[in-house]
């Protein structure tokens, strides 16, 4: 395992659409512990293969509270299955998007389909939290980023500052 460097927006390869993963093979769990790795590191709750430059369909979650155990989710292949009518709206914040937070609204509870760490096929029902934590994370998987469910201003406005913030690093 090991901890990877996280990309940060505007990079390109964060808007791109994932190639699916064809079977859960040693690789495959190699990144699966990667994402954990370097998700737990960053610290964060989601992680997608895209934020580590690697543009596979694959995903991690972890939204234990703070008196639990780490329970990390590995998932290839994801997509909803179901979702409710039912909207939730709550801040999210994105590991590729650092110190920038808004409110987005999503279904309420999703039922996720997707492949594990030992290539079978399962399924996870979600709510809260964690269901915005993996539509997020799928998000990735498709190009989409947080701030692109936002209104443009506010798009915008986070786009203008970590522009900045990345002109500032790069200056030194």
């Amino acid at each position: 395992m090991a901890v990877r460097e996280i990309l940060v927006a505007p990079d390109k390869r964060l808007k791109t659409v994932c190639e699916p993963i064809a079977e859960v093979d040693a690789e495959v769990r190699r990144l699966m512990d990667d994402l954990i790795e370097t998700m737990h590191a960053a610290p964060g709750i989601g992680l997608a293969a895209p934020q580590i430059g690697v543009l596979k369909r694959v995903l991690v979650i972890d939204v234990h509270g703070e008196d639990e155990a780490p329970q990390p989710i590995a998932m290839a292949n994801p997509e909803v299955a179901w979702a409710s009518d039912e909207m939730a709206t709550r801040e999210e914040g994105c590991l590729s998007l650092p110190e920038h937070y808004a409110e987005v609204t999503r279904p309420a509870r999703v039922r996720v389909a997707y492949v594990d760490r030992q290539g079978a096929r399962r399924e996870l029902e979600a709510e809260g939290l964690k269901a915005a934590c993996v539509q997020h994370e799928i998000d990735h998987l498709d190009g989409i980023l947080f701030i692109d469910r936002i209104t443009p201003l506010k798009r915008n406005i986070i786009l203008r500052k970590l522009g900045k913030a990345q002109r500032l690093k790069a200056a030194g």
